[in-house]
């Protein structure tokens, strides 16, 4: 929005509207906004490993609560922002309330869930967060008609409407049966819990695997180092490679800078805003929901293989136009801009029934209890620091690489793809605690943690 670069990042507004010798690809190339975009992905990675331990000793629900009341000190202070600093500041108190979200909210969803609808929702949480980026786009939209300047801050505090329902969401939820037997080592609490959840009384197989799971959670004292064991390098190699991959699918060119992205090929601020609602949102939502229906009858790799594929040759397409047909200087042709607005809502919805919702299931599902928590934070922070990498260098990139950035994330969508045909088992219908046999089962992994006896 206008009014919002004024006030906050003069230089780049004066590129944007009066320097006609800026590159169209370098316009936007600022450290102050890359910060600003950045700062509560570094914040998110730091709270991520408290999350963690707040997580195992007080349980799933207590971290989801610090989360959403994050997220509404993070929005009071975005929308009552008088400079810079105040503004970072509550970037950065958004990035510990999805800290802690992220790292809580998959493992609750995971341990409640039953194994034949765990994908579906587990998938539920990418698709809520798909609303979410449709209605923050919409704020947007909306927002930037206000005559007077002050919509953007409008936009900012109505981060505390999902905060809230977060917050006080919270303190009605129940806790997980898993974390009743792993703190209260009350057997018969979880017990009524798991016949509650699972809507039959025959419980008792999954309350002696939530048990044995238990015990040996409870005796390891230093997950973080456990988790290096032979026995986890599987879970190990999961919990980096598959957030790492996740960031660089290149999602974050089309969700952290569609609008720019838009403006860059000649649209204006509110067609791209309007654009950016769309593409980011509706049909990112509308292909999650897809994901949703078909994730436990396809399967996880089916979905990853094709996602990867489609993402693919829509990125080389992309670049190929960009290319082609803008330079440096002038618009692109209309009827090419709208060709690339095509080919992005196909990278969405490719990423949103992909590695958009699986990204975070799948590390959620194979976990064992006594790494759970441990091994979630560290994926939870690989995919902020990688996030933070891509945020803060990706208007660097697209100034210096210009459309050859699309192709560098196309080449990674390659190698992404590859490694989940030949690495990565399916988890579809196999119960949580006991996913260890996927491993043992596997061509390469059973190498590794040994073939099941």
């Amino acid at each position: 929005m206008v009014p919002f670069l004024e006030k906050f990042f003069p230089d780049v507004y004066t590129k944007m509207k009066q320097d006609t010798k800026v590159s169209n690809y370098c316009k936007f190339d600022s450290q102050l906004l890359t910060a600003f975009t950045s700062s509560l992905y570094i914040a998110g990675l730091i709270a991520s490993f408290f999350a963690s331990s707040v997580t195992r000793a007080f349980g799933r629900k207590p971290s989801i609560l610090i989360g959403g009341a994050a997220f509404l000190i993070g929005a009071a202070l975005g929308g009552a922002a008088l400079n810079i600093y105040m503004l970072i500041l509550g970037r950065v108190m958004l990035g510990v309330g999805i800290g802690f979200a992220n790292q809580s909210a998959p493992l609750y969803l995971s341990e409640m869930a039953p194994p034949r609808y765990r994908g579906a929702i587990n998938t539920g949480f990418q698709l809520c967060v798909g609303i979410g980026v449709l209605s923050a786009n919409l704020v947007n939209f909306g927002t930037e008609k206000i005559k007077a300047g002050w919509g953007w801050r409008i936009s900012l505090v109505m981060a505390a409407v999902p905060a809230s329902m977060l917050t006080f969401g919270s303190l009605f939820l129940p806790e997980t049966p898993n974390s009743i037997i792993q703190h209260d080592k009350n057997h018969q609490k979880a017990k009524l819990m798991l016949q509650r959840i699972r809507g039959t009384d025959d419980v008792q197989q999954e309350l002696e695997d939530l048990i044995e799971a238990s015990e040996m959670s409870n005796s390891i004292k230093h997950p973080f180092k456990n988790i290096l064991h032979r026995k986890y390098r599987p879970q190990l190699v999961m919990a980096i490679a598959i957030p790492f991959f996740q960031q660089f699918t290149g999602i974050n060119v089309i969700s952290f800078y569609a609008p720019i992205l838009f403006l860059t090929i000649g649209l204006g601020e509110s067609a791209s805003l309007l654009l950016s609602a769309v593409v980011t949102g509706f049909v990112g939502t509308a292909s999650t929901f897809i994901s949703m229906l078909m994730v436990d009858r396809l399967g996880r790799r089916v979905l990853f293989i094709s996602g990867g594929i489609q993402m693919f040759f829509s990125q080389v397409l992309i670049g190929s136009i960009m290319a082609t047909q803008l330079g440096d200087h002038g618009e692109i042709d209309k009827k090419y801009a709208y060709l690339i607005l095509v080919l992005i809502c196909i990278y969405v919805a490719g990423f949103a029934w992909s590695w958009g919702p699986l990204g975070w299931l799948v590390p959620s599902e194979i976990f064992q209890l006594e790494i759970r928590s441990a091994a979630q934070s560290i994926t939870v922070a690989v995919n902020f620091f990688f996030t933070f990498i891509v945020a803060q260098t990706f208007l660097i990139m697209l100034c210096h690489f210009k459309f050859g950035t699309f192709f560098f994330f196309g080449g990674w969508v390659v190698v992404m793809t590859a490694f989940v045909y030949l690495l990565l088992p399916e988890t579809r219908n196999v119960p949580i605690e006991q996913m260890d046999r996927v491993w043992r089962e596997h061509f390469f992994w059973k190498r590794i943690v040994g073939q099941r006896s």
